[in-house]
């Protein structure tokens, strides 16, 4: 049995910031943009790899959750705590400065993790973290 993850959801606030963050400075494609009742989700990933995708989602998407839910949603994401990825690249000095001259939010540059990895972080402008790994 395969079992790969295909999709993950992050949060945004702002869709246009999103694109900005995720086509133009990661170099992710665009693969669906989908409006509904004033809401926005816009699905990306790798170039080359459709079988891995993020949807970024509004907030409030799920229909089930009340206003103190979306309220507390949007108050983590301010903080940077409500959700967050791991990606993975050949050349995390290169998009690590790439993505630092596109103005991206830095959390930590590159660096040995006692954990076996060499990796930086940003926020995206969702406030959502990145973290970014080097592949061995």
């Amino acid at each position: 049995m395969d079992i790969t993850i295909n999709a993950s959801f992050l949060p945004h606030d702002d869709a246009e910031a999103s694109l900005a963050f995720y086509r133009d400075a990661l170099g992710f494609e665009v693969r669906h943009d989908v409006g509904y009742e004033g809401k926005r989700w816009i699905t990306v990933g790798p170039p080359g790899r459709p079988e891995t995708s993020i949807v970024l989602q509004p907030p409030d998407a799920d229909p089930g959750i009340t206003e103190d839910e979306r309220r507390v949603i949007v108050e983590m994401m301010a903080k940077g705590t409500y959700g967050g990825i791991v990606l993975t690249t050949d050349d995390l000095a290169g998009l690590f400065d790439k993505l630092q001259a596109g103005g991206a939010e830095v959390v930590q540059e590159p660096m040995e993790q006692p954990y076996g990895v060499r990796d930086c972080a940003f926020r995206d402008p969702a406030g959502n973290l990145i973290r970014i790994n080097e592949r061995a």
